[in-house]
C-alpha cells in the first residue's frame, strides 16, 4: 500500500466502503461503473468504462488487497472501494519462458492447476486463484503438455468458495 494512503487512512479512518463502482474482467483490465452502468446489470453485463490511464492503473493495482471476508478492493485514499469480478482475484499471463505474473506484474509460482468445465485454465499462487489470459491459453498449454502443471477437474461455480473469494461484494452486501 502506498505511504500516501496510509496516511489518508490514518487521517480520515471512518470514510464509509463504496461497493458497485470498480471492477476487474477477465482479461485483467479495469473498469470504472457508474450509477447507470451499476442499474443496468452486474458486472458481467454492464462493464462500465474502461481504466485506459497508466498510471491510475497502476495506483490501483498497488493498493489492490483482500479483506478477511475474501472480498477484493481497492483503497483508494481514506476509501475502500470493492471490485467486482468477473471471473477471479488475478489474472495471470504466461511468459513464453512459462514464467507467471499477475495482471498488476507481480511474478508468482504457481502451486497447483485448474481446469474447468468450459476450458478455462486456472492457477493457484501464494497470492490467490486467478484466470489464465485468453491470449496466453496456448503457452499454458505448452506448460501442461511438459508436465508442469497437471489440471485438477473443476467446476467454476466452486471455485470462489473454494478458494475463499467473493465475485461481487455490492450483491453480498
Amino acid at each position: 500500500m502506498d505511504d500516501i494512503v496510509r496516511q489518508a487512512l490514518a487521517k480520515w479512518p471512518n470514510v464509509p466502503h463504496c461497493y458497485g463502482w470498480l471492477g476487474l474482467d477477465a482479461r485483467g483490465n479495469w473498469y470504472l461503473r457508474d450509477a447507470p452502468t451499476q442499474a443496468a446489470g452486474p458486472f458481467a453485463a454492464s462493464k462500465g468504462s474502461m481504466v485506459r490511464h497508466e498510471k491510475l492503473i497502476e495506483f490501483i493495482q498497488r493498493n489492490y488487497e483482500r479483506d478477511g471476508q475474501g472480498q477484493w478492493f481497492f483503497q483508494n485514499g481514506p476509501q475502500r472501494v470493492y471490485v467486482e469480478l468477473e471471473a477471479t482475484p488475478w489474472i495471470w499471463r504466461v511468459a513464453e519462458d512459462l514464467s507467471v505474473r499477475s495482471h498488476a506484474g507481480e511474478p508468482v509460482e504457481p502451486s497447483a492447476c485448474l481446469l474447468d468445465e468450459d476450458g478455462k485454465l486456472y492457477l493457484l499462487a501464494s497470492i490467490g486463484l486467478g484466470l489464465v489470459h485468453t491470449l496466453d491459453v496456448g503457452l499454458a498449454s505448452e506448460a501442461v503438455e511438459q508436465g508442469r502443471w497437471v489440471p485438477e477437474d473443476v467446476r467454476a461455480a466452486d471455485l470462489p468458495a473454494r478458494f475463499g473469494y467473493v465475485t461481487s461484494p455490492a450483491a453480498s452486501r
